[in-house]
């Protein structure tokens, strides 16, 4: 059985991602890169499926561990009943190399600090999603011992200790004093390809940790939860591939939303919303200049006839994302099926153009430059909202039930035209503006008529009552004013419905909206929303409670998963979540405009 999730700690080299456990395990590596095939995945079984455990042998011993910095280099401190050592763990960042050659490096290096501690290793590659054993063979020395494991076409050579096969696993003991260092190093390359020479650990460590540092020293923030928004931010980052510029959603696939359930996705794909709510975020806190990266990612992606837009994409614009079940992979505790790809890719989320146009709206009002396709984009992303404008949709949920006509999806088709619409008259675009207003307005004309309930309160889709936590995000496209009437009683109607236990659901499963049976936890995204509405409208008290409550949900290194189990005090679903993570810096950030005056000096 895996540990909790939120015993996890995230290892990134901005191309792939490692999850390491609190018992010093890799349960979770997907190589070259973030979706790729895994070949460490006990985080979706135990053992049999693929880890890497180093720890020290004496099982007494405890760990304690930190982040370096401002890096994504772990640092876990093991002592034991004969000493105290530490283990450096880093995927390497190189900037100099271009990703065709696929290689990764992962360094595990172990530094005695005081007595002596004797080690244990055990390795257990399963390449494919558990589906490959690979050949293995040792074809280092004695005193250079190397193994090298191939599978098709992947290969990973391991060294710097020597371990010995027994039943498929491999395994091995060392001992460090104090003052020594043992350099464990785990490469992939392609398999019809010579291993590559070894790194040099120590240089690669410094380089690693400076990247890291360098980025973060750009963060422009205020005081306001400051730890958590740059730790945020820097996953933010983690999670953007170098390369190509896209941005995952989450670097693991179907942990569970609700434990032992089948409410369980593939994230590791880049989300048009969540890569655009990200770049916004990203703008607001001092990088304007990764926006031209994501505007390239974004035009390569979604190249030719705007009707073939999809919702999702893969790390380099991939479109073929089907979605099927890994029977090799027994799940998170059970909780089956476990899923690679995500048939969201074909469905029709209509607020997702509205997402797109606010980011690069966003951009254009920051002072980045125009590319020479930046506004052709555009203009065929409001030409395909026009053809679909009455259409009914999956929502920001992405439903499997019946679609709807989602008032937070009409909203974001309003923010799209709007958009557009200043493009055009504020900084002197091109563009049918008359034709724009009036999609823009017989929008606002539809969801006033029919996307409010009687009770004066915004509904989450046409012919219902029910709320959804989605709705408090129509004040921050400027649909309506944070205090407009109807948003004050969908807050209030959010309250009564869907709070649980301090935090927010995005909608009540049991009403069969979504075409799944079960229930989840509450999403965190929504509660950091409620903290902005909060602020926004001057509930300090209540938006500082909320921030602390939901901030709090956080493990010990500041990361965030999808969903908080408020019942077994766990956190569920995909970890660590570019929502969560972008939706608290938001919500720091209205926190820090509601309780500062606009003259007070960011920090840092």
């Amino acid at each position: 059985m895996p540990d909790a999730i939120d015993d996890y700690a995230l290892l990134s080299n901005a191309r792939t991602a490692a999850l390491v456990s609190r018992t010093g395990s890799i349960d979770w590596l997907c190589l070259p890169r973030f979706d790729a095939p895994s070949v460490f995945a006990a985080l979706l079984g135990g053992e049999a499926q693929g880890h890497w455990l180093l720890r020290p042998s004496d099982p007494g011993a405890t760990a304690s561990r930190r982040y370096d910095g401002d890096t994504f280099t772990l640092l876990t401190r093991w002592e034991s009943a004969t000493g105290v050592a530490e283990v450096h763990d880093c995927l390497v960042v190189d900037t100099r190399r271009h990703d065709l050659d696929r290689r990764v490096d992962l360094v595990r290096r172990v530094v005695g600090v005081t007595g002596s501690v004797e080690f244990a290793q055990s390795v257990r590659l399963r390449f494919d999603y558990a589906r490959a054993v690979p050949w293995v063979r040792q074809t280092g020395t004695e005193t250079e011992p190397e193994l090298v494991a191939i599978a098709g076409p992947d290969a990973v050579v391991l060294r710097g200790a020597a371990l010995t096969a027994e039943d498929h696993v491999h395994r091995g003991r060392f001992t460090v004093d104090a003052g020594e260092t043992r350099d464990l190093t785990l490469t992939r390359h392609p398999s019809h390809r010579p291993a590559p020479h070894p790194i040099d650990v120590g240089a690669a460590l410094l380089d690693t940790g400076r990247w890291w540092s360098e980025w973060a020293s750009h963060i422009r923030t205020h005081e306001v939860h400051r730890d958590e928004v740059v730790r945020s931010l820097l996953t933010l980052r983690a999670l953007t591939h170098h390369d190509t510029g896209g941005i995952i959603a989450a670097p693991t696939t179907s942990l569970p939303e609700e434990f032992g359930g089948e409410r369980n996705w593939d994230y590791r794909y880049v989300w048009l919303r969540d890569a655009s709510l990200t770049i916004e975020v990203l703008l607001a806190h001092g990088f304007a200049h990764v926006v031209e990266h994501w505007r390239r990612w974004l035009l390569r992606s979604i190249a030719g006839d705007p009707d073939q837009l999809q919702i999702v994409y893969g790390v380099t614009g991939e479109r073929d994302l089907a979605e099927r079940t890994m029977t090799s992979l027994p799940g998170y505790g059970g909780a089956m099926p476990v899923r690679v790809g995500n048939g969201a890719a074909q469905q029709f989320q209509a607020d997702v153009t509205g997402e797109v146009m606010t980011a690069l709206f966003a951009a254009r009002e920051s002072g980045v430059p125009e590319s020479e396709l930046s506004w052709p984009l555009e203009r065929a992303l409001l030409r395909r909202a026009e053809r679909r404008i009455d259409e009914p949709d999956r929502g920001i949920w992405e439903i499997r039930g019946e679609p709807q006509m989602f008032t937070h999806s009409r909203a974001m088709v309003w923010a799209a035209f709007d958009r557009g619409i200043r493009s055009v008259r504020e900084h002197g675009l091109p563009g049918p503006v008359e034709t724009w207003e009036r999609h823009r307005d017989r929008v606002r004309a539809r969801i006033d008529a029919r996307g409010v309930s009687a009770a004066g309160h915004f509904t989450q889709h046409e012919g219902t009552d029910a709320v959804d936590a989605s709705l408090l995000l129509l004040p921050t496209v400027g649909f309506c004013a944070p205090d407009d009437p109807r948003m004050l009683a969908t807050v209030a109607e959010i309250e009564r419905t869907l709070l649980s236990d301090g935090l927010v659901l995005r909608y009540r499963t049991e009403s069969g909206v979504d075409g799944l049976a079960g229930r989840e936890n509450p999403f965190l995204a929504c509660s950091f929303w409620l903290v902005e509405q909060y602020a926004a409208t001057e509930r300090l008290a209540d938006a500082h409670a909320l921030m602390d409550r939901a901030c709090g949900v956080a493990n010990d290194l500041g990361l965030l998963s999808e969903e908080y189990d408020t019942d077994a005090g766990r956190q569920a679903g995909n970890t660590p979540q570019a929502l969560s993570h972008l939706a608290l810096v938001r919500a720091a950030d209205a926190l820090a405009r509601a309780d500062y005056s606009p003259a007070s000096p960011p920090s840092r």
